[in-house]
């Protein structure tokens, strides 16, 4: 038989919730307990979930209950803690949601922590589960695209929401090579403030080591999706080649041009069907170290780093070359440095965002 993996959640807000139903869904998880700061969110999640052990404080919860696996699902100001609270828990996996840190000093920092842990972990980039990210991503592997030269995402969303997804799919369409070095340009101040701090807009270059060329941009100059309706929906992404283009719209499917001609399909992001793979794929990780999750935390980190990067461009001016090799506080000198402007917009519906 295999092993059945106990699993504790931390945070049961929208996401939170989401991990526990797949996870209490999937046979080869317990669900072992569930934390949250708030009653009444215990109360909606075991009315749902059935009578699972329940924790207002984390800290209570790990001493409580002997867990495989830690998740967390919270806000990003307090990543670095509950990393270090999943390190104590003993658990052998910590998974957690994006962005992995809101500076690259913290991202270091919980780089470091993990490293001499040796524990797995994970960051929810489920999108790549949806099916039709995976057609796109299998035409352009397949070859059909020719040389692939450029890599691009959008998404109206702002930076420590989207952009994290958008570096991750982009990496996975190249194949997940390193980059070198970034250059980028940013505007706005509003979303400084936000639970998820960001500069309004951002939009720059990623230049990869095998020469292809990625090209971001994320918030309120991004460009119109017209094909999505819902707002948060409209991120296109896709690769180009010497012989044709295949690209994804989280909200409104796939499509590719290549030398056979144009084919596209339906499909759009939805939690009950993405996240069931990603939680599968923890239970194939602890099961055998040689099937790394895709979501693994050192992938994700290279993700990070050149986010950071395009932060530090903003900040600096220039090219910032990669792996970066010290910390910062990029949002106070983000803070610091974009000047208190109104932000231009790349479609009329952003206004209510970042008007």
């Amino acid at each position: 038989m295999p092993a059945t993996y106990r699993v504790g959640i931390v945070g049961l807000g929208k996401r939170g919730l989401s991990h526990a139903v797949t996870f209490k869904a999937n046979p080869r998880f317990e669900l072992a307990g569930l934390c949250d700061v708030d009653p009444a969110r215990l109360t909606a999640a075991t009315a749902k979930l059935g009578a699972i052990p329940v924790f207002t404080d984390a800290q209570a919860m790990i001493r409580g209950i002997k867990l495989d696996v830690f998740c967390f699902c919270t806000l990003p100001k307090v990543r670095l803690p509950l990393i270090r609270l999943g390190i104590e828990s003993g658990a052998r996996l910590i998974a957690f949601e994006k962005p992995l840190a809101l500076t690259s000093a913290e991202g270091l920092e919980i780089k470091k922590l993990l490293d001499a842990s040796g524990i797995k972990a994970v960051i929810s980039h489920q999108h790549r589960y949806g099916a039709h990210y995976r057609k796109a991503q299998e035409i352009i592997a397949s070859g059909a695209l020719g040389r692939v030269h450029t890599v691009y995402g959008t998404a109206t969303g702002w930076l420590m929401h989207m952009l994290s997804h958008l570096i991750d799919y982009l990496r996975w369409f190249n194949g997940n090579v390193e980059a070198c070095w970034v250059m980028a340009q940013a505007a706005g101040r509003g979303k400084l403030a936000d639970a998820h701090p960001s500069p309004d807009y951002i939009a720059g270059f990623i230049h990869f080591a095998n020469g292809v060329r990625g090209i971001v941009e994320c918030g309120a100059g991004a460009p119109d999706v017209p094909e999505v309706d819902y707002w948060w929906r409209k991120c296109r992404l896709g690769a180009l080649g010497t012989e044709g283009f295949a690209e994804v719209l989280t909200g409104g499917g796939w499509r590719a041009v290549t030398k056979n001609g144009a084919q596209s399909g339906a499909g759009c992001m939805n939690y009950e069907l993405d996240m069931p793979g990603y939680i599968l794929e923890i239970a194939d990780w602890l099961d055998d170290e040689r099937k790394v999750h895709p979501c693994n935390f050192q992938s994700a980190y290279q993700g990070f780093e050149i986010m950071m990067a395009l932060c530090r461009s903003v900040i600096e001016g220039g090219q910032v070359a990669l792996p970066l090799t010290s910390g910062a506080d990029e949002l106070a000198q983000l803070r610091a440095k974009l000047p208190a402007k109104p932000v231009l917009l790349g479609l009329p519906q952003n206004a209510k965002e970042y008007g």
